[in-house]
């Protein structure tokens, strides 16, 4: 797998049909099609190292107290919560491509001090906090937005280029069931390889993929055991820990090449 494919988000709507491959020309293509989040754990960045096709998965519904709008960091106490504070009242059913950061709270401030606080003695602090800074000080009004820019930030501090789209841009057919609207996004970007996390076992029916010629595998990741700053390792935190600690070789540690690996 090589690591030279563009990073940018994909606009098909603005290209002709004909850069698709069909059922019959694709050459092997595997697609992780995932939800956005909020600086997300490794696992996340190991779906999409596995992949050719990357599709943010936003034109679902937005899930309260759930990775979209957080995640973990490490502190001398363990592990701490950073939150993005969302407008949710009376939006019960709200997509996430829709749904709004309420910037009435002092949430930018509170997360730069937290980070800096916890990570300030880490060996590549200065490598990807001033780019984090540098995000925060932009105005902000959609969750999807800030989630796939600091994406494409841990991407850049991983090495990692791969295509990407958003679902919203591409999907024909999102009123359809779970497997319905993964084989259409699947078709649509050539992809006969659906690469999805575990709890896809029980989500969708690899009988309906079978029948499309896409083969639907399941991700088994094992954690890495890394060296961390404040005492005994903590796993499934976001992936900037990894990053601050190990800058350049993180890469290496998150795929396994580098480290032990704690189980799931």
């Amino acid at each position: 797998m090589t690591e030279d494919k563009v990073s940018e988000i994909q606009n098909p709507k603005s290209k002709p049909d004909t850069q698709y491959p069909t059922p019959d020309t694709r050459q092997q293509c595997r697609a992780a099609i995932l939800q956005p989040g909020f600086f997300p754990w490794l696992g996340f960045f190991e779906q999409m190292y596995r992949c050719d096709v990357f599709v943010f998965l936003d034109n679902v519904q937005y899930t309260k107290r759930d990775w979209r709008s957080r995640n973990r960091i490490k502190t001398p106490e363990g592990a701490c919560w950073l939150t993005l504070p969302v407008k949710t009242k009376s939006r019960y059913t709200q997509l996430i491509k829709y749904t709004e950061l309420d910037n009435n709270q002092n949430w930018k401030g509170k997360h730069l001090n937290t980070i800096k606080m916890n990570y300030s003695r880490a060996t590549y602090f200065d490598l990807l906090y001033p780019k984090i800074e540098e995000i925060y000080k932009h105005s902000w009004k959609w969750l999807y937005d800030i989630d796939v820019e600091l994406i494409k930030l841990l991407m850049e501090g991983l090495g990692l280029k791969r295509k990407l789209y958003r679902s919203s841009d591409i999907e024909k057919n999102p009123m359809g069931t779970s497997e319905e609207r993964i084989i259409d996004i699947c078709t649509v970007v050539g992809a006969n390889n659906f690469y999805t996390g575990a709890a896809g076992r029980t989500i969708y029916n690899a009988e309906c993929f079978q029948k499309q010629n896409i083969f639907l595998e399941l991700q088994d990741y094992r954690h890495p055991v890394y060296q961390q700053l404040w005492g005994d390792f903590v796993p499934y935190l976001s992936a900037i820990d990894l990053i601050f600690n190990h800058g350049p070789k993180s890469l290496s540690i998150l795929i396994n090449k580098v480290a032990e690996t704690h189980a799931n």
